[in-house]
């Protein structure tokens, strides 16, 4: 069965919806706007037939599809937010049908060009349904291309009772981009033996390794006074951050420059004054000695501009985000191995490789529930060349029927 008139059309509405979150807000979820896009699919997934659906007090939405033969309960999850480092205001999602293989223009951007040479990726997909925003924002295609699948295969196995599957938990979840998707509730109330999220990029990615994580934020009080008296006196916390930024290892340790199995620390936003500044930084490792490694060498830098500047008044915190899902997942493959027995069984060659990042699967990992990522097609997130093909997506809408089937009969 094709997917991709249903998959298009569920993507280009979702991705319309504002659902940008915010680190900065003590709220769950985060943002508002949210609501929007979880109210929405709450009331589908009610008119489409699935049972015990439920919008939770943290942000969830939470919705069962019965089982129609023995098997595991396996839960599908999504995140509808989109990441806050770029503008996700007004997306106006577009398709081009048929992509010739050239360069793709934008109509609210003439500068901006998408194209075989700044994504290879595109270069495979010739002939495919390519969705993009118009220039001015991000598309959302993270992870609302995952939102799609899920709700197109949901659709589907509700319609076509006689498909033997086991017991299908869905959840939606807000705040994943500020990594906050996953509360201590969520795997009590998604109630399934293992789980997978669709959140990953290129056909064929099942992924069971991601970086784990950890944030900080860095604050600097200066010593403010009038400039025109200052000499001797003013400590300008501006300069202070500066030295800190400075001081961070610029050649091994950024994003820009790693890649593979690389960690990073990266300044992700500076903001404040001369008399008060604040930063906020991300450290990455794959493994946990490098990630102490990275705290280490923040702490130090700080530690050091302080010494050199003792009026200073210089906090550095680290507090922890996720870990690897690799140190939980290796220890039993079940849910990795029958989601590459499904891919092969649709001529699908499986990809394993390290996430250079983190999913709600990263949580939900740790926290007792075994939850692999599995690809979307989406590519260049967080950007406004960010895209997706319509026929990755159906791929991996198959992916999911084949793996519920798979498991049905196991």
């Amino acid at each position: 069965m094709s997917f991709d008139r249903n998959l298009e059309d569920r993507l280009v509405r979702y991705c319309a919806v504002d659902t940008q979150s915010d680190a900065d807000s003590a709220t769950a979820p985060s943002t508002e706007i949210q609501y929007d896009l979880l109210r929405m699919l709450q009331a589908e997934l009610t008119e489409m037939g699935a049972q015990d659906v439920t919008l939770t007090d943290y942000g969830v939405v939470l919705a069962t599809i019965p089982a129609t033969a023995e098997g595991p309960t396996i839960g599908f999850l999504a995140h509808v937010d989109t990441a806050p480092q770029y503008n996700a205001t007004g997306v106006k999602p577009r398709v081009i049908r048929g992509y010739n293989g050239g360069d793709i223009t934008y109509p609210d951007n003439a500068d901006l060009v998408l194209s075989p040479s700044n994504s290879p990726y595109l270069g495979t997909k010739q002939g495919h349904d390519i969705v993009t925003a118009s220039g001015l924002t991000l598309l959302g295609a993270d992870d609302k291309a995952g939102v799609a699948i899920i709700m197109s295969a949901a659709q589907h196995l509700l319609d076509n009772p006689e498909i033997p599957h086991g017991k299908i938990r869905i959840a939606f979840t807000p705040d994943e981009e500020i990594g906050r998707g996953v509360g201590p509730q969520l795997p009590k109330d998604l109630a399934c033996d293992f789980a997978y999220t669709f959140d990953g990029g290129e056909l064929g990615e099942i992924e069971y390794e991601s970086f784990s994580a950890d944030g900080a934020e860095v604050r600097i009080k200066g010593v403010s006074i009038h400039p025109g008296y200052a000499k001797g006196k003013m400590v300008n916390a501006i300069h202070l951050a500066a030295k800190i930024i400075d001081m961070l290892p610029q050649q091994s340790m950024v994003p820009e420059l790693t890649d593979g199995r690389d960690g990073f620390i990266h300044a992700t936003d500076m903001e404040g004054g001369s008399s008060d500044m604040r930063i906020k930084l991300i450290l990455r490792d794959f493994e946990l000695e490098g990630l102490e490694q990275k705290r280490d060498i923040l702490r130090k830098v700080c530690d050091a501009v302080q010494a050199a500047e003792p009026r200073a008044e210089i906090t550095c915190n680290i507090t922890p985000q996720y870990r690897n899902m690799r140190y939980w997942l290796e220890k039993d493959m079940t849910p990795v191995d029958l989601a590459r027995g499904a891919a092969e069984s649709l001529g699908i060659e499986p990809i394993s490789v390290p996430i250079r990042g983190g999913t709600d699967g990263s949580r939900l990992t740790e926290m007792g529930v075994p939850t692999p990522n599995l690809f979307t097609g989406m590519q260049m997130i967080h950007g406004p060349l960010e895209w997706v093909s319509v026929q990755d997506m159906a791929r991996a809408t198959d992916l999911f029927l084949a793996l519920v089937q798979r498991a049905a009969k196991a």
